[in-house]
Order: structure tokens, then C-alpha cells, then sequence
């Protein structure tokens, strides 16, 4: 009985050792700071400088500036699909969430709610017709888009042995929804070379 305890003991230090090494490996980013490229593959810091600087091309447009002058306003937009054509899976909503952000606090472009959104809305405009009659916010007055922005990320992987550049590639252009036209279209790219560890004999 002794022994048999004594083994259980040792298993239970093995188990409880093994569930803590991973703390000693995990530590916070503070808001803002620099999330670090450990596997070469998109993360946040693409996300974040690809959208901030097509964003800051965007809104320097010579097109958007003109609508401006010619209607009074700044013109309205909104964030239409964030395509994946790349080789692996990227989260498109937080490409078109930052994006919206861009805009938003560039102060030259205002924004409506996307597709989702408005659904939701016209649910709850709905439901205070029938409820709160005397309250009720009107169905009818949304403010409608004049641009649309739309977006593509690509990426391409060039590979010899140990060594690999990994590229991705964005493209984004700004739709004037009532004519079609491509008012702007810009693109950012981004290359990481990769040399992988040699493995041990």
C-alpha cells in the first residue's frame, strides 16, 4: 500500500509540473504594443498597419475631397466584403472591423451600420411601433451609404529548404454605390522571411 502511494504521489507531481511549464511561457500584451511574429504567419500587426495605411490613402483621395465640395457633406460609407483568396484561413470581419475603424476616427467619412446590423435595427424599430407607440423611432429615416468599400486578401509562399518568404497581399477600392464607379483602389503588401530551425541530430 505504502509503494502504490508513493507512486500515485509521483504521478501527481509529474502531472501538476507538466500543467504548470506552459505558465512560464505566457505573457500579456499591453493595449497598443507590438504583437510579436513568432510563426511568420498574418496577425494582429498585419491587420492593424494594412488597414491604417490604405485607410490614410483612401480618405487622401482626390475624389472623396471633390464630393465633399460639390454636396456640402461628408460623404457616407460603409464596409461591404472582405474577401479570403489566400492560402490559409484569415478572419475577414476583423479585417473589415478595423477597416470601419480607420474611417470612423479619420473624421473625413461618415459611417451607417453594416447589413447585420440594420436588420437588427428595423427588428427593434418594429417592436417599438407596437410597443412603445408614443416613443417609437421612425422606420423609413436611415441614412443611405454613398460609398462602398471592398476588399481582397491575397498571399503567396515561396519555399526552398529551410528558408520561405511568405507575402500577402491586400487590395481595397472605394465604390460609389449609385454609379459603380471605383472612386479609389489602393493595395499594401507585406513580406516575411522565414528561416526554419535545423533539426537536431
Amino acid at each position: 500500500m505504502k509503494k502504490i502511494a508513493l507512486i500515485f504521489a509521483g504521478l501527481a507531481a509529474i502531472f501538476m509540473a507538466a500543467c504548470g511549464s506552459t505558465s512560464g511561457n505566457v505573457s500579456r500584451y499591453e493595449q497598443g504594443a507590438d504583437v510579436k511574429d513568432l510563426s511568420g504567419y498574418w496577425n494582429e500587426n498585419d491587420i492593424k498597419q494594412v488597414c491604417e495605411e490604405l485607410i490614410s490613402s483612401c480618405i487622401a483621395s482626390p475624389r472623396v475631397a471633390g464630393f465633399k465640395a460639390s454636396k456640402g457633406r461628408d460623404p457616407v460609407s460603409i464596409v461591404g466584403k472582405i474577401s479570403n483568396k489566400s492560402s490559409e484561413h484569415i478572419d475577414t470581419a476583423m479585417v473589415a472591423k478595423r477597416f470601419q475603424t480607420a474611417i470612423i476616427n479619420s473624421g473625413v467619412m461618415e459611417f451607417v451600420a453594416d447589413s447585420e446590423q440594420r436588420l437588427e435595427l428595423r427588428a427593434e424599430k418594429v417592436d417599438q411601433a407596437e410597443n412603445a407607440y408614443e416613443t417609437a423611432k421612425s422606420i423609413g429615416n436611415e441614412l443611405a451609404a454613398d460609398f462602398m468599400l471592398q476588399g481582397t486578401v491575397y498571399s503567396h509562399l515561396d519555399e526552398e529548404g529551410r528558408e520561405s518568404v511568405r507575402t500577402y497581399q491586400v487590395d481595397a477600392q472605394l465604390i460609389d454605390i449609385e454609379s459603380n464607379k471605383i472612386l479609389w483602389q489602393g493595395e499594401k503588401t507585406i513580406s516575411k522571411y522565414i528561416k526554419k530551425a535545423a533539426k537536431k541530430l
